[in-house]
């Protein structure tokens, strides 16, 4: 099952796709979504749901995850984050994708093992992970930590139904 990481953000949004099969995981592909940030926000978030769009009509994933809204100090910062994050929930759904979504500390805890890991640590961790994948960068790796995070609670729930 291919699994879409989301890491959403206005400005940069983070996409990664995995390959989960049980517990073996493998690298398909990753990036990241670059708004204009002169444009008005109507238009950044319609950029941000086109190319969700082609990603999901390209690699055709099972699945999703996105990770959940912190709050920042800055409450406008926090108010664009949520509406880029609902731009990527929906875009999921209405391509009938299971979503699933991750809160930042268990992502973290998930991939490296500490709730309060480094965004080098994480990126460390992905890449040992996912041997060879060439890492878009930041917010490529928080996404496709999303991804394994989602792969992983998949897989224990399917164990735990049985």
């Amino acid at each position: 099952m291919l699994i879409l990481g989301i890491d959403p953000g206005l400005g940069t949004t983070g996409w990664g796709i995995i390959s989960a099969d049980g517990n073996r995981l493998s690298h398909v592909a990753n990036g990241q979504i670059r708004t204009d940030a002169k444009a008005p926000l109507a238009q950044r978030l319609l950029a941000l749901d086109a190319a969700l769009t082609d990603l999901i009509l390209m690699h055709r994933p099972g699945g999703a995850a996105v990770e959940e809204v912190f709050v920042n100090a800055n409450p406008q910062s926090t108010l664009k984050l949520g509406q880029a994050r609902g731009v990527c929930l929906l875009n999921a759904a209405r391509a009938n994708l299971d979503v699933g979504e991750y809160a930042a500390r268990l992502v973290k805890k998930s991939v490296v093992g500490v709730g309060n890991a480094s965004k080098d640590q994480i990126h460390a961790m992905v890449g040992r992970l996912l041997p060879g994948a060439a890492i878009a960068g930041p917010d490529a790796a928080d996404a496709l930590a999303v991804a394994i995070t989602h792969a992983h609670h998949q897989a224990t729930a399917r164990r735990i139904a049985r």
